[in-house]
């Protein structure tokens, strides 16, 4: 093809930058034919917040400052730069505006010629992928670049000093320094200074003003001395979840154990989409089943609502497995409304992935009741045989499936007093064998969700107790997490399902996110770790020994980019309305996402392999 003049001197600039010189002469050649021409002033907005484009942007002289959607400023171009192509390789409106900083000219590719050469040359889409940085870790660090949730610090929330009295302030004179300070929470300290307890708006009317109290009545009767705190380098949505899980609206904030300041329930909501907390809240003001089925196209809508506004894994798996928690406890209330209080003292567990908050859309129910070791069954049995019954027909009927398995407190096995518990872990760790455990191992993920929930963490204190300091037990735990491997054949194309209705499809749970969190569990009981959470049990494990420099960070971000491939999946299946499940077809994937999903199933590979040359799990059987 010839080219005159103007489209020769265009073909020589893009030679002289990469990613362009990546591609064969020809390409540029049919680029410079297609390349439309745009020019923007100084100042002037290039790309908004939730544009959609169809063009690739080259800058052929000026700049342009790009920016977070929270308005930081993200990165600053100059002539040969390029930008727009996280959009257009996710099929995602506009994340990143971006200005002109100076009077820019730009060349503008269009869609179809992009993703052309993306999918090509190797070359080329390797260059875009990545210049400073891996595939994975570039296509992670956006992700969490683009979230204001996940980036903002719940320090960047304090917009005062905090309000601290001490114990004997009479209730008069705290509402007076409260007025004063335009405070609706005060702190109460003891003569040491120590922070003993927190007073509220809502405690001076409900427990000094409504029981009609001398107003000299010391601040230290009317306190609320149970305090949840967060660590001012906590992120904003870990302090949300904190409050709706212990229902507070206020939460001091430290700084190297000195209180710096208290947020409260407004401050969250400007941070956090209001679906999540109005469905809690409409969750433990249902009067009867029918109105907790009911909420089950807002929990979806909740989850779909969290992807598109680009929430990453760690925080949709905690939100979902919140509402999770709060159906449970909210089916437990009904249940003794109908049947009458509990004879006996009980806790009820949550298991797997709701007690390591990664729980999701698609999830069946795995729970197990404890009870006091008051327990007779002559006496007891009845009543929670019909407690667990109601609940777990509850929980499928809210759309939280019967486990296949099993493994739900109605099943009479796993509705058992403490001792009994006790005696299960005791003997699946000092007498392990890899078949047991097989069908334990979702034990050992376990949390209190109602009533004595201590119970819960005297069981996890045994396991951690008796785990680390039994090898033969660790090694049969590593050797079931060997079980499901991810989907990479002998030259690491997918090996898909060859049979039923998921032919040519990838089970994004059991051949990624499951065999990840079991593998990762195995070093968390290992090492005695008390984190539950994957993502937890990862960044304790990296201040340990146990992982060769550099491989815990990769599983992190392996984890998150399988997460969200299985994550964004069910959201579109929803949005389709189609059921979803945790089936992708990697011919649905763009190349991009192909490539990034091959990299995280090959560093699961490795862990595996590594997991296995650790703790030698061939030696038991």
């Amino acid at each position: 093809m010839s080219l005159h003049a103007e489209q020769l001197e265009i073909l020589a600039f893009l030679k002289e930058y990469s990613p362009y010189n990546q591609l064969p002469d020809s390409a540029l050649e049919e680029a410079v034919q297609q390349l439309d021409v745009a020019y923007y002033k100084a100042g002037s907005q290039i790309l908004s917040l939730s544009d959609r484009i169809s063009d690739w942007y080259i800058i052929r002289s000026g700049s342009v400052e790009v920016y977070r959607r929270n308005g930081n400023l993200y990165n600053r171009l100059t002539s040969g730069g390029h930008f727009g192509e996280f959009s257009l390789l996710h099929n995602r409106p506009v994340r990143f505006p971006t200005v002109a900083l100076e009077d820019t000219l730009v060349y503008l590719l269009p869609e179809a010629l992009f993703n052309q050469f993306f999918d090509e040359y190797d070359a080329f889409s390797d260059r875009v992928e990545v210049e400073d940085a891996t595939r994975l870790r570039n296509s992670v660090a956006q992700r969490e670049d683009a979230n204001e949730l996940m980036t903002a610090p719940i320090e960047s929330l304090i917009s005062q000093a905090p309000l601290i009295l001490t114990a004997n302030t009479n209730c008069h004179q705290t509402a007076v320094e409260m007025t004063n300070a335009n405070a609706s929470a005060a702190l109460i300290a003891d003569d040491d200074g120590q922070i003993i307890g927190i007073v509220t708006d809502k405690d001076l009317r409900d427990r000094l003003i409504t029981p009609a109290l001398p107003y000299h009545t010391p601040v230290s009767e009317i306190m609320s001395p149970d305090i949840q705190q967060v660590d001012h380098q906590q992120f904003v949505f870990e302090a949300m979840l904190l409050m709706l899980r212990y229902n507070v609206h206020h939460l001091p904030v430290t700084k190297k154990e000195k209180t710096i300041g208290i947020v409260c329930l407004p401050d969250m909501i400007r941070h956090e989409s209001q679906n999540s907390l109005f469905i809690v809240s409409s969750i433990f003001k249902a009067n009867n089943l029918d109105e907790l089925t009911a909420l089950k196209p807002a929990v979806r809508a909740c989850f779909v609502r969290m992807v598109q506004q680009d929430a990453n894994s760690r925080m949709i798996g905690g939100a979902m497995a919140l509402l999770g928690r709060s159906f449970k406890q909210r089916l437990l209330e009904l249940a003794e409304q109908r049947l009458g209080p509990a004879p006996i003292k009980y806790c009820f567990l949550a298991l797997g992935s709701m007690a390591r908050e990664e729980q999701l859309i698609v999830t069946d129910q795995d729970n197990a009741l404890v009870l006091s070791d008051e327990y007779n069954a002559s006496q007891h049995g009845e009543y929670f045989a019909q407690l667990a019954d109601f609940v777990c027909d509850g929980l499928d009927a809210c759309g939280y499936v019967y486990c296949k398995g099993g493994i739900m407190a109605s099943n009479s096995e796993w509705r058992q007093p403490l001792h009994v518990w006790k005696q299960y872990f005791s003997r699946w760790i000092d007498e392990p064998s890899p078949q047991s455990l097989l069908d334990a191992s979702i034990f050992f993920d376990l949390e209190g969700v109602h009533g004595e929930t201590q119970w819960a963490r005297d069981l996890n204190r045994l396991i951690k107790y008796k785990a680390q300091n039994n090898p033969r037990f660790i090694a049969c735990m590593a050797r079931n997490a060997l079980q499901r491997t991810p989907p990479l054949g002998f030259f690491k194309d997918f090996v898909m399902e060859t049979d039923g209705r998921h032919t040519n499809s990838i089970n994004m749970k059991s051949r990624g996110t499951a065999p990840l969190a079991d593998l990762i569990r195995v070093h968390a009981l290992a090492t005695g770790i008390k984190a539950r959470n994957s993502f937890e049990r990862l960044n304790d494990i990296m201040e340990t020994d146990v992982l060769p420099r550099g491989r815990g960070a990769d599983l992190r971000d392996a984890l998150e980019l399988i997460s969200m491939v299985r994550i964004r999946h069910q959201a579109l299946e929803i949005e389709s309305q189609n059921e979803p499940d945790n089936n992708i077809e990697p011919e649905n994937l763009s190349d991009f996402e192909r490539k990034n999903l091959r990299d995280a199933f090959q560093i699961l590979s490795n862990a595996q392999k590594y997991l296995k040359f650790k703790y030698q799990p061939g030696r038991v059987n």
